[in-house]
């Protein structure tokens, strides 16, 4: 996908990784629409980055991230990719973890991207793009981190399956696996406290790397041993 130009709606884009890939993809010449749910916050984030257009919605009600995604293209005349990071976590051991709990994890960490997601296939054209923010704990799930991890451990068996059934219509889906970054994600749990984290990640690098694969069509970023993401090009 060529940056300069393209279409690109952020979901997530008042949060810290949102906010530094909207300003890195306005940066290239992207035309972006900001989604967030916090209208006085999203507004602010708007102005910072030349007076993008916005939209809203709330991860607990799917209908309103569908809707988003057909504002959105209705503010540029179509949409080229769709890139969600927004997210939630919890700690805490299976057994203590409450049900509540778990299902919000699950509704705004998988079903909720996914929302996005459906209405974008409907929306993108050939060489259009969806990307989302997973984890390495979706092929890592960790102790303390049952519920979250199932989250995205879903999130990622669907963005898995919709890659093969979206490649015949040029359409590609890019996985992001973070590792730890250090944006304050795990001081804002919904329950719990968080564990000991490991060294966090250069933020820059990684924000750059995610702009860099969407270029290249790319179908994963990953991080190494060394905190340093890296991305995996589409299988051809």
């Amino acid at each position: 996908m060529k940056i300069e130009g393209a279409r690109v709606l952020v979901a997530g884009a008042t949060g810290v990784i949102g906010a530094a890939l909207a300003a890195e993809l306005g940066a290239r010449g992207a035309h972006l629409v900001l989604a967030g749910r916090n209208e006085e916050r999203l507004t602010r984030r708007a102005q910072a980055l030349g007076g993008a257009p916005t939209v809203l919605f709330d991860a607990y009600a799917p209908d309103s991230c569908a809707r988003a995604v057909h504002a959105a293209a209705g503010e540029h005349g179509g949409l080229d990719a769709v890139l969600t990071a927004f997210g939630s976590v919890a700690f805490g051991k299976a057994g203590a973890v409450g049900d509540d709990i778990a299902e919000h994890l699950m509704a705004v960490n998988a079903l909720a991207p996914a929302a996005f997601f459906r209405a974008a296939l409907s929306v993108l054209g050939t060489g259009g793009t969806i990307a989302a923010i997973t984890g390495v704990v979706a092929e890592r799930p960790q102790p303390g981190m049952a519920d979250y991890s199932a989250s995205k451990s879903a999130l990622a068996a669907w963005l898995g399956a919709v890659r093969r059934e979206a490649r015949p219509a040029g359409i590609h889906v890019l996985e992001v696996r973070f590792g730890h970054l250090d944006t304050g994600f795990a001081d804002r749990a919904v329950a719990g406290h968080p564990p000991p984290m490991p060294q966090a990640g250069d933020f820059g690098a990684a924000v750059h790397t995610v702009v860099e694969a969407l270029a290249a069509d790319a179908e994963m970023v990953r991080t190494d041993s060394q905190g340093i993401a890296f991305f995996e090009p589409r299988v051809r």
